[in-house]
């Protein structure tokens, strides 16, 4: 049974979007704070925004929007998404800065030019999320050895970063074991298969260009030659089992434990920590990932409380109204579930709410199913590729971090080039490619 449409629903997200926006600008522009938006806490803002939440919708006593906030909370996905936080971090935690700086060292002893560190970067970051299906766990376990790399050559820690989350969200738009990939397929009744093929015709071109952009700017950088100090290529080992078996499809879970593992006798055989200061950097790994879990915990209690108000409901209705016609019927079934990412910062939970509406479109206006799938899919990829307190971008700001460095997410969002390269050519791809036979 439907919701009845209510657009007051929405205000716990206006009131996020205008705090955590306006108390940025602010901070970096007014009060000329040095990473003012890096210095807002957005689990105090989301915070508020659920207070929001909990106070409307007053037909509905406490207790029970409690239980609408627990059975949102205990969602399949976002509990998953938790679990590789909290395995990652302690991943990071256990191989340290040292292993990923002697990666990143043996990356630049291979390449010898570091200026092609950022188009490694990115190549390595698609290869990688399509075999594990995560942009979280790729941007995780990659950007600290960017950001080592960044240290070492002078090259922007945030063009670096740029290309880690814009390859990540390449294969998390690709990949089989993807969740949006699952999400969007099963919502429109499509083999995975079809839908991929129907993707990989927008998302190769743009992966391409992307490619070529990062060249170009990589080779107009100024960038003097660093010395290469050494690097101890036993500690690598953790990284290449992790990357190796990333790309071979090895379930993320098993890729980050295997890497937990092994980076645990590599680094007590070494020497390079002890027994006691290993259990302490395991803790400290995962309590590294608070603000990021917190993110995902409070976006899926807010999300639950305003889809019980009908703010989703209110939001679909009106992308159906205004978007009229076959092409421009998919234009707003992109623009619904961007929408929808932007609420709920999760592309999954932005699919799985778009889905329904979306299928009641393609039916209406003649659209495959595939295509259908391929369009949910893309968009809030590109979505959540650049939304500034989406998982990704807080995970990545979080990895730069622990590795002494601070880069805010709207330092990082110039350099996303793959995302907005890839919503170009999802609209060659709408208005100008002929749309096949069913």
């Amino acid at each position: 049974m439907n919701k009845k449409a209510n657009a007051k629903a929405l205000l716990p997200i206006l009131v996020f979007l205008i705090l955590y926006l306006g108390l940025g600008i602010i901070f970096e522009y007014v009060l000329k704070i040095p990473m003012g938006f890096y210095s807002i806490p957005i689990v105090v803002i989301f915070l508020i925004a659920l207070l929001v939440a909990c106070i409307q919708n007053k037909e509905l006593s406490f207790e029970k929007k409690l239980e609408l906030m627990g059975h949102g909370i205990g969602d399949p996905n976002i509990v998953t998404m938790i679990l590789i936080f909290l395995e990652a971090g302690m991943f990071v935690g256990v191989c340290g800065r040292s292993a990923a700086e002697s990666v990143a060292y043996f990356m630049l002893d291979v390449v010898k030019n570091p200026q092609w560190a950022p188009a490694i970067m990115f190549v390595v970051a698609c290869f990688v999320s399509t075999a594990m299906g995560t942009s979280v766990g790729t941007i995780t376990l990659i950007s600290p050895i960017g950001i080592a790399i960044a240290n070492a050559s002078g090259i922007s820690p945030a063009f670096l970063l740029g290309a880690i989350v814009g390859g990540a969200m390449f294969g998390d738009n690709l990949s089989f074991i993807s969740d949006t990939t699952i999400a969007a397929c099963n919502g429109q009744g499509c083999q995975m298969k079809d839908k991929f093929r129907e993707n990989f015709g927008i998302a190769l071109p743009a992966a391409i260009v992307t490619l070529i952009l990062i060249v170009l700017k990589s080779l107009s950088l100024d960038i003097q030659p660093v010395a290469n100090p050494g690097y101890n290529f036993v500690q690598i080992i953790p990284y290449i089992i992790v990357l190796v078996l990333g790309i071979i499809g090895v379930n993320v879970f098993i890729v980050l434990m295997i890497g937990i593992l092994s980076g645990s006798a590599i680094m007590l055989a070494t020497g390079a920590i002890t027994g006691t200061s290993l259990l302490a950097s395991m803790g400290s790994g995962a309590s590294g990932m608070f603000e990021t879990t917190m993110v995902a915990i409070l976006v899926s209690a807010i999300c639950a409380l305003i889809r019980e108000f009908g703010g989703f409901e209110a939001l679909l209705n009106f992308i159906k109204r205004v978007f009229k016609g076959k092409k421009n019927g998919q234009l707003g079934m992109g623009l619904l579930v961007g929408a929808m990412d932007i609420a709920t910062a999760n592309n999954t939970v932005a699919i799985v709410m778009a889905n329904p509406i979306a299928k009641e479109m393609s039916e209406t206006y003649g659209i495959r199913n595939k295509k259908t799938a391929s369009i949910l899919d893309t968009f809030s990829c590109i979505f959540q590729g650049v939304i500034p307190y989406g998982a990704q971008m807080l995970v990545a700001i979080s990895a730069a971090a622990e590795m002494g460095c601070a880069v805010s997410a709207f330092e990082i969002m110039p350099n996303l080039f793959y995302p907005y390269v890839l919503l170009v050519s999802s609209l060659v791809f709408i208005y100008i490619i002929p749309d096949k036979k069913a």
